[in-house]
């Protein structure tokens, strides 16, 4: 039987939205690739002002940070434009040499709003995945006729 997109990746929030500002933006915990090819980063973006400086980079670590330190991965970074207000930046990491990944939210200069960051990990080693407890459900439809929903 094949299986939909939901049942092929894990959905989670890797961080909630976080207000106006010029700090940095990292969320406390990874995210645990174990059993995945691969995971994608979504930044959604709110508001952001002219003239600052924004980018996402990826970083990884073997432990979750424990004894081995979060490192940037090269080539990781991506620059966010004054004008990509509402829009989103992905990151898309495939076979990660570490087993943990976080996103890092460079916000400078001036105020930018993150809507969230999501985290897709996909390409499993076992199927059906289970999302992570940060989804609170969803449903899957095939070949539904139309009708009320």
């Amino acid at each position: 039987m094949p299986l939909n997109m939901s049942k092929r990746i894990k959905l989670l929030r890797h961080s909630n939205a976080v207000a106006a500002g010029a700090t940095l933006i990292t969320p406390s915990a990874g995210v645990d690739t174990k059993g995945y090819g691969g995971c994608l980063f979504i930044v959604l973006w709110g508001a952001i002002v002219d003239g600052g400086t924004r980018s996402v980079e990826i970083h990884q670590s073997s432990d979750d940070g424990v004894a081995d330190a979060y490192t940037a991965i090269q080539g990781s970074k991506v620059t966010v434009a004054d004008a990509d207000d509402n829009k989103v930046t992905y990151v898309d990491v495939y076979r990660p040499r570490e087993r943990y990944l976080k996103s890092l939210i460079n916000r400078a200069t001036q105020n930018s709003t993150v809507d969230g960051i999501l985290a897709v990990l996909y390409d499993p080693k076992d199927m059906p995945t289970t999302h992570d407890t940060t989804v609170s459900g969803g449903e899957l439809h095939v070949a539904q006729p139309e009708g009320t929903a």
